[in-house]
């Protein structure tokens, strides 16, 4: 192993060119275009052997990346914000036809207005599509969470696509030490691709034929069963990762200062490490606080959340996306999943901020959890849902 400096981006071009890939399908669109960029260099150096196919949309980036992985190639494309809306029928196809692919999505706010600043909005938006959705707090895990995508996406218990999340900017083109694995270790860790059919001509297959009702139902189930199984998978990802390579992250969800925390907070992505310096003054002047940092939004880790958060005072859910005309979408899928284990909650709350890549710093954090806290030990009762608008 040894150390680089990587930004968020390179940090994800590596892990690809570590886990081998066949196939890069490459289409630019800010934030995401370095990594496809790096990756090319890759190529054109023989550092990589991959065939790098240079297309006209995001739509035929992921159309030609689930077209090589049919064909049985390791298979790898990035994009971000409008990118990955374009290419929303492509995400559907391939998580319906069962083929592992792993995609890194570069996170920027969706237009209108134009802004090419972070938020989690085009992230979520994919959260229905069958894919799993992992998301990394900062570089290495960026490079971690990579490759550990080919390896949950290619197991049999599972063969879904996987859909590792960064920030733009933030950590898209922060530069940050990574502690690089071993190409040797990489290659005997990962082994060769698994998937559970290909298209080679070799014999009459078809695919995406018309299905009876029935039948299509029973291709849902069949997804939502191994999105089930890809919980278990995760977790023995995780923790074989950590004994050959040192770093394990705790599966679904990272618990930072929780085994005697009154008030939970929750969180996904970068920021997540300005709550972590929050927390860290918050305990260092009494307050008894916690995080429960989710790594992986699909499958959702029901049961982990449940676990964390029965015992707590209160909850606060920080989303940086807005489901309008409702609330925070991490906030909806862990009250509605904490109702499988109970039907009594915390006092929770969802507070929505950093929208439109508006910056929150761990001040922000600490008043507003501040604010949380004050109010329940008043005998009061915060408001469900919050906005915090910071100029």
């Amino acid at each position: 192993m040894a150390i680089q400096v990587l930004t968020g981006n390179y940090s994800v071009a590596l892990a690809a060119k570590l886990a081998r890939v066949d196939v890069v399908a490459a289409y630019p669109i800010t934030p995401q275009t370095s990594i496809v960029e790096k990756l090319s260099e890759y190529i054109e150096k023989g550092e990589l052997d991959a065939k790098m196919i240079r297309v006209e949309s995001e739509h035929s980036a992921l159309a030609a990346t689930f077209g090589a992985a049919l064909a049985g190639a390791r298979a790898f494309t990035a994009t971000s914000s409008h990118g990955l809306l374009y290419m929303h029928e492509w995400v559907h196809w391939v998580s319906r036809a069962r083929v592992p692919v792993v995609m890194a999505i570069v996170t920027r706010t969706i237009g209108t207005p134009w802004n090419i600043w972070p938020d989690h909005g085009d992230f979520m938006d994919q959260r229905d599509a069958g894919w799993i959705m992992s998301f990394g707090m900062d570089n290495q895990e960026i490079l971690d969470l990579t490759l550990q995508a080919f390896k949950i996406s290619e197991d049999p218990r599972v063969y879904l696509p996987v859909m590792v999340g960064l920030e733009g900017f933030i950590l898209g083109h922060t530069s940050m030490p990574v502690d690089v694995p071993d190409q040797k270790l990489v290659d005997e860790w990962l082994g060769p691709r698994r998937q559970g059919y290909v298209i080679d001509g070799s014999e009459p297959l078809a695919l995406g034929n018309l299905a009876w009702p029935e039948d299509t139902e029973e291709f849902f189930m069949d997804i939502q069963e191994s999105m089930e199984e890809a919980k278990k998978v995760i977790k023995e990802v995780d923790k074989e990762y950590g004994r050959i390579f040192g770093r394990e992250y705790g599966g679904l969800i990272e618990y930072y200062r929780c085994s005697d925390a009154k008030y939970i907070m929750v969180s996904m992505g970068a920021w997540s490490g300005d709550l972590k310096e929050a927390i860290n003054l918050l305990r260092d002047n009494g307050y008894p606080v916690g995080l429960a940092r989710i790594r992986y939004f699909r499958p959702f880790p029901d049961k982990e959340i449940y676990e964390v958060i029965r015992g707590a005072k209160g909850v606060i859910v920080f989303d940086r996306a807005i489901s309008f005309g409702s609330m925070g979408p991490l906030f909806m899928d862990l009250v509605a999943n904490t109702l499988k284990h109970t039907r009594r909650i915390s006092v929770i709350q969802n507070i929505v901020a950093g929208i439109g890549g508006v910056n929150i710093t761990y001040t922000d954090f600490t008043g507003l959890i501040k604010d949380f806290i004050s109010i329940i030990e008043s005998g009061g009762e915060p408001p469900v849902f919050k906005w915090y608008h910071r100029r």
